[in-house]
């Protein structure tokens, strides 16, 4: 790809139009090395770098870039001068596997609670992220860099209608803050777990028409409801408990 198509990668409808994204430092690209050593399909990234890393290791394709060309096509201020062009995930290399369970999330916003929902699935595995039409993109920058490199190791979906979850699980859970406890026995019962949007979370009428069981996540109660992120983490280290 050409230094002016990979800056356009910047943008969601040019992500979705060229089928890559940017995954930007050392820590990321090393990362998804890893990933392509398992999975080929990451294998057909490339690199674009400045001399800091021009004796970086590894076959893939990569053009030298000077600071000031680095910082254009950078999302970060100081950008380290590593930046990893990956195609998008093809939507049939998102098969479930046996004993999979699901973690849907309804109009997630915040790029920072996605990433770091998505490196807690990937810390315990098991689980796919599915995600809502209005959701903030998976593949935007800041998202990649808050997943710290677990959107190469979760199997993810965008686009996931919340009435069509019915008929791939039977049996759905939601987190509200009315609900059995998530410690109770019932909770582990279940093949897919929902999550609202971090103001408005699940519309009632949804959670009715897909006859969801309600969790809740016990506490004090000295603050009206829990950062999203923090939701999902304690939710899904219950079920690995």
């Amino acid at each position: 790809m050409k230094l002016d198509d990979a800056k356009k990668l910047q943008q969601k409808k040019y992500r979705q139009s060229l089928g890559h994204f940017l995954v930007e430092g050392e820590h990321l690209v090393l990362e998804l090395e890893k990933a392509a050593a398992s999975n080929p399909y990451w294998q057909q990234a490339q690199l674009f770098v400045t001399s800091a890393y021009q004796d970086w290791p590894g076959s893939w394709p990569r053009q030298m870039l000077s600071d000031k060309q680095m910082a254009q096509l950078a999302d970060t201020r100081n950008p380290q001068g590593i930046i990893a062009v990956a195609p998008l995930p093809a939507a049939a290399s998102t098969a479930a596997l046996a004993g999979e369970r699901a973690v849907y999330l309804h109009e997630v916003q915040d790029p920072g609670n996605l990433g770091t929902i998505l490196r807690t699935l990937a810390w315990f595995g098991g689980f796919r992220c599915l995600l809502s039409p209005g959701s903030v993109d998976p593949y935007n920058p800041k998202v990649v860099r808050a997943s710290m490199g677990a959107i190469f190791h979760v199997p993810l979906e965008t686009e996931v209608s919340l009435d069509g979850l019915a008929s791939r699980y039977p049996r759905i859970a939601c987190l509200d803050i009315d609900g059995d406890a998530i410690t109770s026995a019932d909770f582990q019962q279940h093949d897919c777990y929902l999550f609202g949007n971090e103001a408005r979370g699940v519309p009632d009428q949804a959670l009715a028409r897909l006859d969801a069981r309600r969790f809740t996540i016990p506490g004090a109660a000295a603050v009206e409801s829990l950062n999203l992120a923090s939701a999902v983490n304690m939710a899904v280290y219950e079920l690995n408990r």
